[in-house]
């Protein structure tokens, strides 16, 4: 009789025969992959587990991709599953052991000797202290904190004195904790050069009403760039290529189910089986989004004849609860969100998104104030933040743009899969489904 682990090896070997991923190709996927979740980005943003999970799921993706069609799917689906859970723990491993014991011993050992005076508010120098050592210094060596405030007080120093406290304090960094007026900026600058110190600004990241600060550099010159919350390139690869897979493969796997509607559809009330509508995209630019029809034919054309009964009273978010124009069909498959299966050819064309802000009417633009126009940076999605918080409940406008940008300036692609895993209780549950 096999002992138990020699048969987990022989089938492990079976299934997962040596050199089924080629390192060569493996490698060059992972590098991809990690580029495209922003790991290597010019910014220091340390890549998170989440980020490190999409790379090791879209690395083994890519090399697997041709042995999906060309081999058995089964097991090649049992070698993903297999693969990246692995890859991800040992990739993770490495990071946290980078992160969290040789850079530090590396920053402590740079950093050991330096002098450094932080200049800023109380509450900013705390938050500084504070912090993990993101600003190329470890355990920095205090020498005395220096307030903007022109108070006089214990611990507390006008810039006025600021040449007096660095020579005092032998400091060979300045390092500046928050904002200065430009007055205060040249007093402390002046004083830096002519003791031989380097001044260094702590950068902060922030959001001023929603616009995010960067610094860029054009033609040798530091500049700041202002953009509003908006994915970028790599991520909307991500989204893009998790997009094509998924709407690919539902539309195959459901279309008996699109069938069986369609025959329901033509059987319960006249008219054809989809409805088309235009509405907002990615930019602004329109497109046509596809549902299965639930209202009696030409339902569209009497929307202003029960524009009365919309429950919201803002025509940016069209709400009727009992709408005559829906059909007996129709409300049971509003209930279960199955008129929207038709979305995923929207998808699969690249118009819309599994995940995303809501779709709205092109007419609504013309309502719309200046920081609403900031969660069209995001393709519509077929779900969102909107779907699992209460769909149809939310009759506030202004909190759905506040969800479609807090989507925007927090996505990951764990965002878009925890998303999606929580639409399915959502839509089982069936509140504020109409």
């Amino acid at each position: 009789m096999a002992e138990p682990g020699s048969a987990l090896q022989a089938m492990l070997s079976a299934e997962l025969p040596q050199g089924f991923l080629s390192g060569w190709n493996f490698a060059g996927a992972l590098l991809i992959a990690l580029a495209a979740t922003g790991s290597y980005s010019l910014e220091d943003n340390r890549p998170s587990a989440g980020k490190i999970l999409a790379a090791s799921m879209l690395a083994t993706a890519l090399v697997l991709w041709t042995p999906f069609w060309t081999q058995n799917p089964g097991v090649v689906a049992f070698q993903f599953v297999i693969t990246v859970p692995a890859i991800w723990a040992a990739f993770y491993a490495q990071r946290w052991l980078l992160y969290h014991h040789i850079e530090p011993l590396w920053l402590k050992r740079n950093s050991a000797d330096r002098r450094i005076l932080l200049v800023g508010r109380a509450e900013e120098i705390e938050q500084v202290l504070n912090r993990p050592a993101r600003f190329g210094m470890a355990a920095p060596a205090v020498r005395g904190e220096v307030l903007t405030l022109a108070a006089e007080g214990p611990g507390r120093c006008p810039l006025d004195g600021i040449a007096e406290v660095i020579h005092r304090s032998e400091a060979d960094t300045v390092l500046v904790c928050g904002p200065l007026t430009h007055e205060q900026f040249l007093k402390l600058a002046d004083a830096s050069v002519a003791a031989g110190c380097e001044l260094i600004a702590f950068s902060r990241s922030m959001t001023v009403a929603g616009i995010t600060p960067q610094v860029i550099w054009h033609d040798g010159h530091p500049l700041i760039r202002f953009t509003a919350p908006a994915l970028k390139w790599r991520q909307h690869f991500m989204k893009r290529a998790l997009d094509l897979v998924a709407a690919g493969v539902g539309l195959i796997l459901l279309a008996p189910v699109f069938a069986l509607i369609a025959v329901l559809i033509k059987l319960d009330s006249p008219g054809p089986v989809f409805f088309g509508q235009e509405r907002v995209g990615l930019g602004g630019r329109p497109f046509r989004m596809y549902k299965f029809r639930t209202m009696r034919n030409g339902a569209d054309a009497e929307k202003s004849r029960v524009a009365h009964l919309n429950r919201t009273g803002d025509v940016r978010l069209f709400k009727i609860p009992d709408d005559p124009r829906i059909t007996r069909l129709g409300r049971v498959l509003r209930r279960w969100s199955l008129d929207e299966l038709p979305q995923l050819w929207n998808v699969f064309r690249g118009e819309m998104s599994l995940v995303g802000p809501r779709p709205f009417f092109a007419e609504d633009l013309g309502a719309y104030e200046e920081h609403h126009f900031r969660r069209l940076g995001a393709k519509p999605g077929m779900t969102g933040i909107w779907q699992i918080q209460g769909r149809s409940e939310v009759t506030d406008f202004e909190t759905v743009v506040r969800m479609d940008r807090e989507y925007i300036e927090r996505w990951s692609m764990l965002m878009d899969l925890k998303i999606l895993l929580l639409t399915v209780p959502a839509v089982l549950k069936r509140s504020g489904a109409y």
